[in-house]
C-alpha cells in the first residue's frame, strides 16, 4: 500500500506540472503520514542527503562554470575550435561539437555548456545561412558532452548515492572515453546533415592563426589538466579540485585574461548561488524518496522482477536502458540518479556488472533524457537561446538523438569502453 502511495502521489504532482523536487518533497511526507511514522523523519532524511561532505564539490564547481563563461574562456575555446575543425563541411556545427567537449572538460553542466556554447555559436551559425533546427540540436546535443568527462559533478552525486563506495577519480577516468566517443559520432552526424543541406565550410585559417589560437585558450585548458591528473593521481580530491578551480578561473579571468569585471563576478556568484540551491533541494528531497524505497524494499523486488523476466546481463542492461530513457523524459538528471541509484546498483551487482560500467551507463542515460521533453531542461535552454520552438527543433533531433542511442550501446555492451581507461592508473 505505501509504494503505491510513494509512487502514485509523485507520478500524479509530476504530471500535473509540479516541480520535480517538490513532487519527491510531498510524495516522501505522504508516504510517511500513510505509515504513521513521524513527519520529522522527511526532514531528517532530507537534511542528511544535502549534509554529505562530498557535496561541497558540487557548488564550487558550479561556480567555476560560471565564472569561466563570463570571463572569456568559452570564447576562447570556440574560437580555437574554429580554428582546428571550422573547414571541415558544415564547420560551424563541427566547430560547436569542438568547443562544447573543451568548455565541459571545465565546467562539468550540460546546462552551463548549452548556455555558454550555444549564446555565441547559436547566433553566428545562423548569421551564416544554418537553419535555427539544426544550430539548435548540435548545441543541445554536444552539451551533453559534459556530464561524461571531468569534472562532471552528476558522477559525484552517483558515487554519493552509491554510499560512497565508488571511487570519484574512476568515476571521472571511466567518462572520458565514452564522451570522446560520443563527441565523434555527433561530429560524423553533423557532417552529413550538413551535407545532406548544403552548408558551406570556412576557410582554413593558416597554422600562425591556429597556434596563436592554441597559446591564448592554453590558459582554460590547462584547468582540465589540473582536475583531472590532481585528481586521478590522489594529490587532492574531488573536492578540493573543485575549490582550486573557482581559485584558478578567478586568476585567469582577473589577471590573464582581464575580461572579469565587478558586474560579472556578482552575476557568476548569484548565479552558482541560485543553481546550487536548485540542485541540492533535489538531491535533499530525492534522498528522503530514495530511503522511503530502501525501507519498502523497492530493490529487492526489482532484483527479483528481473531475474524472473531473464537471467542474461545482455537482456537485463537492454531493460534497464529502455526504463531509463523512459524516466529520462519527465524527471531531471539529479533525482533521476539519486532514485535509481539504490534500485539498480543491486541488480547490476547481482549479474556482475561493474558499478564504475553502470555509473557511465546511467549518466548518459540521464543525459539523452536532458534533451527529450517534457522535462529536457537542456533542450529547453538551447530553444530558449535560437528562439525556436520545442516542436521545431524536435522535428529534426532525430539523427543527433540516435547518434547518442548508438553510443549508449556501445557503452553498455563494450565495458571496456569505460573501464579500460580506469584499469591503467591503478
Amino acid at each position: 500500500m505505501e509504494m503505491w502511495v510513494l509512487f502514485g502521489v509523485f507520478t500524479l504532482l509530476l504530471i500535473i506540472g509540479t516541480p520535480v523536487a517538490f513532487c519527491l518533497g510531498i510524495a516522501s511526507l505522504a508516504t510517511v503520514l500513510s505509515m504513521q511514522l513521524p513527519p520529522v523523519v522527511v526532514f531528517q532524511q532530507l537534511n542528511s542527503g544535502m549534509n554529505a561532505f562530498a557535496m561541497m564539490a558540487i557548488p564550487f564547481f558550479i561556480y567555476a562554470g560560471d565564472l569561466m563563461m563570463r570571463g572569456g574562456i568559452a570564447d576562447r575555446l570556440i574560437r580555437l575550435a574554429a580554428g582546428f575543425v571550422g573547414h571541415l563541411r558544415g564547420g560551424l556545427g563541427q566547430v560547436n561539437v569542438v568547443a562544447s567537449t573543451l568548455f565541459g572538460g571545465i565546467s562539468g553542466s550540460a546546462v552551463a555548456d548549452a548556455s555558454a556554447i550555444g549564446g555565441i555559436m547559436i547566433p553566428q551559425m545562423e548569421k551564416r545561412g544554418y537553419a535555427k533546427d539544426y544550430s539548435v540540436n548540435v548545441t543541445v546535443n554536444a552539451a551533453i558532452i559534459a556530464l561524461m568527462i571531468p569534472p562532471s559533478h552528476n558522477m559525484i552525486i552517483y558515487s554519493i548515492a552509491a554510499g560512497g563506495t565508488i571511487s570519484v577519480a574512476d568515476l571521472f577516468t571511466a567518462g572520458v572515453v565514452p564522451g570522446l566517443l560520443l563527441a565523434a559520432a555527433l561530429m560524423i552526424t553533423a557532417y552529413v546533415v550538413a551535407v545532406r543541406r548544403g552548408y558551406p565550410a570556412d576557410p582554413f585559417p593558416g597554422f600562425r592563426m591556429l597556434a596563436y589560437f592554441l597559446v591564448s585558450a592554453v590558459p582554460g585548458i590547462l584547468l582540465i589538466f589540473i582536475i583531472f591528473g590532481g585528481v586521478r593521481s590522489g594529490i587532492f580530491t574531488a573536492t578540493e579540485s573543485s575549490c582550486i578551480a573557482v581559485v584558478y578561473a578567478l586568476l585567469v579571468t582577473l589577471f590573464v585574461y582581464r575580461e572579469m569585471n565587478w558586474e560579472s563576478f556578482v552575476e557568476a556568484t548569484l548565479g552558482a548561488v541560485r543553481t546550487t540551491a536548485m540542485v541540492l533541494l533535489v538531491i535533499g528531497t530525492a534522498s528522503a524518496f530514495g530511503w522511503l524505497m530502501a525501507f519498502l524494499q523497492v530493490p529487492q523486488a526489482t532484483i527479483a522482477l528481473m531475474k524472473s523476466v531473464s537471467d542474461n546481463p545482455i537482456v537485463v542492461l537492454l531493460l534497464i536502458n529502455v526504463i531509463l530513457l523512459v524516466l529520462g523524459t519527465f524527471m531531471d538528471m539529479a533525482p533521476m540518479i539519486i532514485i535509481c541509484t539504490p534500485i539498480f546498483l543491486p541488480v547490476i551487482k547481482a549479474f556482475g556488472i561493474d558499478p564504475v560500467h553502470f555509473g557511465v551507463i546511467l549518466i548518459l542515460n540521464a543525459g539523452i533524457g536532458l534533451n527529450t521533453p517534457p522535462v529536457g531542461s537542456v533542450l529547453f535552454v538551447g530553444c530558449a537561446v535560437g528562439k525556436i520552438t520545442i516542436g521545431e527543433a524536435m522535428k529534426t533531433i532525430w539523427p543527433f538523438l540516435g547518434a547518442s542511442v548508438f553510443v549508449l550501446l556501445l557503452v553498455t555492451y563494450i565495458p571496456g569502453l569505460s573501464l579500460w581507461l580506469p584499469a591503467l592508473f591503478r
